[in-house]
């Protein structure tokens, strides 16, 4: 269940991202998605007796909300002013290749399989940029969006391993803890910004925002930290191989969003790299 969650929930996110940036300025859209989806959760746990974390745990938790919702998820946001839905999730589906170069620094053996997948899926980058998507928009700025969309797995990737090794709060306090930094950290980013409160806010991007806290947030990463604490990060990673095509299903069928042939040969390029790495016998990562 907890895979399934974060194999489609999450894969529509991308989806309910751009229909909340049609109205929300983005670090202000994941601030309020995050502290949101943090405090309700952080309330509810409170109210049936989980304890308050320690000072050491909410420290380890903030690092980690910094890293995952505040760095990995509010760069998404920013850069899918750019970029579509689809090519945001095929960006971040290099994640369990990151995740298999980070695991190495805890001494974690790379094996040869897996560095044929982490090859295989820069490929599908380097084919990504090759193609123009990120060239296909107006703007000067998509180039960085296309380092920022592999930033923002790179930064996911690092707090997913890093945080199996903190002292966290337990069970869902975890979550609720790391969100609620996290948001916070995203909405002072937005007052630094100077990003502004819409002035009208469609009926479209209010139900985003709904999906976004209570699906997306609260119930897919709640589902993801669970899965860090129970199998190996590159197996509670394989959303991202799942993810690309919810999608690239969701854009075309809901927001009308073109895929060019090179999109669909660097997907594949890339989905086979993340197989590599998910299908290697390595049961230290």
């Amino acid at each position: 269940m907890a895979l399934t969650s974060t194999y489609f929930i999450w894969g529509l996110t991308y989806l309910a991202i751009r229909f909340g940036l049609e109205s929300f300025p983005p670090f202000l859209m994941a601030g309020i998605r995050f502290t949101a989806a943090g405090l309700v959760l952080y309330g509810v746990m409170r109210y049936l007796g989980a304890p308050n974390p320690t000072k050491q745990q909410w420290l380890s938790a903030s690092a980690i909300g910094l890293l995952l919702p505040a760095l990995g998820n509010g760069t998404v946001c920013y850069a899918q002013q750019t970029v579509s839905s689809s090519v945001a999730a095929l960006s971040i589906a290099t994640a369990p290749i990151w995740m298999a170069i980070f695991a190495s620094l805890w001494g974690c053996k790379i094996t040869t399989k897996e560095w044929l997948g982490i090859t295989v899926g820069l490929v599908g980058i380097v084919l990504l940029n090759l193609g123009g998507t990120f060239n296909s928009t107006a703007g000067h700025g998509n180039l960085a969006s296309a380092l920022l969309l592999i930033f923002a797995a790179a930064s996911w990737s690092f707090g997913s391993v890093w945080g199996r090794r903190l002292d966290m709060p337990s069970g869902l306090m975890a979550s609720a803890t790391q969100m609620l930094a996290g948001g916070i950290a995203l909405l002072l980013a937005s007052a630094s910004w100077g990003e502004a409160w819409p002035q009208h806010i469609s009926q479209k991007s209010w139900l985003a925002m709904l999906f976004l806290v209570i699906f997306g947030s609260i119930v897919a990463y709640s589902a993801f930290q669970y899965l860090l604490k129970t199998v190996r990060p590159l197996v509670a990673s394989s959303n991202t191989f799942v993810n690309p095509v919810v999608a690239f299903i969701g854009g075309i069928l809901f927001a009308s969003e073109h895929v060019a042939a090179m999109e669909f040969i660097a997907l594949g390029v890339i989905l086979v790299g993340v197989f590599l790495v998910l299908s290697a016998a390595n049961k230290d990562i």
